[in-house]
């Protein structure tokens, strides 16, 4: 079944282009922060994260956490929410019935309390790897818990507790994923290394074929098609290089070996671009 995805531009932060990959140069670019709104025939309106919104400044306020905001500088404005953005459009906040939380770094929960009725689907070993930490020890995940609901729990649903299931042969090295809706339009897969429990996505756009959101399995576009990793000092932050190292591996192997499908990272320039085409809103609350 096909959905509708239109991407969204929440802001950015700055950092060393040699930080991303091998072969980058040394000077400072910026790495949007992206979060995909898609639109089900019969499920209506979900998120595929939530990027960044100005409480993102209110949870970096103090230290530790400031400390966080000064590795990595962010620029967004208020307007660029994505409940901001949606309402531009005519979208209630209530109108969106879920959030699809790929993991639990600040620049892809930066929204979610501007969504207070929506449905929560993460992977429950990504939860748990950041459920309680506070101080240093959240700082260390990239993780801000003021940007959390208080709820969290009551409006979860774990992914990785679906039964799994086999992916289209064409999708090789990826075997097996999780069907969300049980009708092969949103397709959940495992990308593990870069953050505990991180997944990316499988679908269908009515206007621009398949395509697979894979988060932060690679940073840009170069990494996965070169299979480039990044700078040592940037693996130091990796949950689990090895599993990065594969995972970013894989990337590559489907780039080669199945063209029909558009790889997505969340932070890329080539993706950020779409973001430029001036992508419609079809949906209407």
């Amino acid at each position: 079944m096909d959905v509708k995805l239109t991407w969204l531009d929440t802001g950015y932060c700055r950092q060393l282009e040699l930080f991303s990959r091998q072969g980058g140069k040394l000077k400072m670019i910026r790495f949007h922060a992206l979060a995909g709104l898609i639109e089900h025939p019969e499920h209506g309106l979900w998120l595929f994260d939530t990027g960044y919104s100005p409480r993102f400044f209110e949870a970096t306020s103090a230290f530790p956490y400031s400390l966080y905001s000064k590795i990595t500088p962010v620029v967004t404005q208020a307007e660029q929410s994505v409940r901001a953005q949606l309402a531009r459009h005519g979208i209630a906040a209530d109108a969106v019935q879920g959030i699809l939380l790929s993991h639990f770094h600040a620049d892809h929960i930066g929204g979610l309390r501007d969504f207070p009725r929506a449905r929560l689907y993460c992977f429950e070993s990504a939860y748990l790897h950041v459920k309680g930490k506070t101080g240093l020890a959240a700082v260390r995940e990239a993780y801000l818990p003021d940007l959390m609901p208080d709820d969290f729990e009551e409006r979860a649903t774990f992914v990785d507790r679906m039964a799994p299931t086999a992916l289209p042969q064409k999708y090789a090295p990826y075997t097996t994923g999780y069907d969300l809706f049980a009708d092969g339009s949103l397709l959940a897969v495992d990308l593990p290394g870069h953050a505990k429990g991180q997944f990316g996505l499988f679908l269908r756009d009515r206007d621009h074929g398949e395509l697979f959101l894979c988060a932060d399995a690679a940073w840009s576009s170069e990494a996965y098609r070169g299979n480039l990793l990044p700078h040592p000092l940037a693996r130091l932050i990796m949950s689990d290089r090895q599993a990065y190292r594969d995972e970013l591996h894989r990337l590559h192997l489907l780039s080669r070996q199945c063209a029909d499908v558009r790889i997505m990272p969340t932070h890329c320039g080539e993706v950020w671009e779409t973001t430029r085409e001036g992508g419609d809103f079809s949906w209407r609350s």
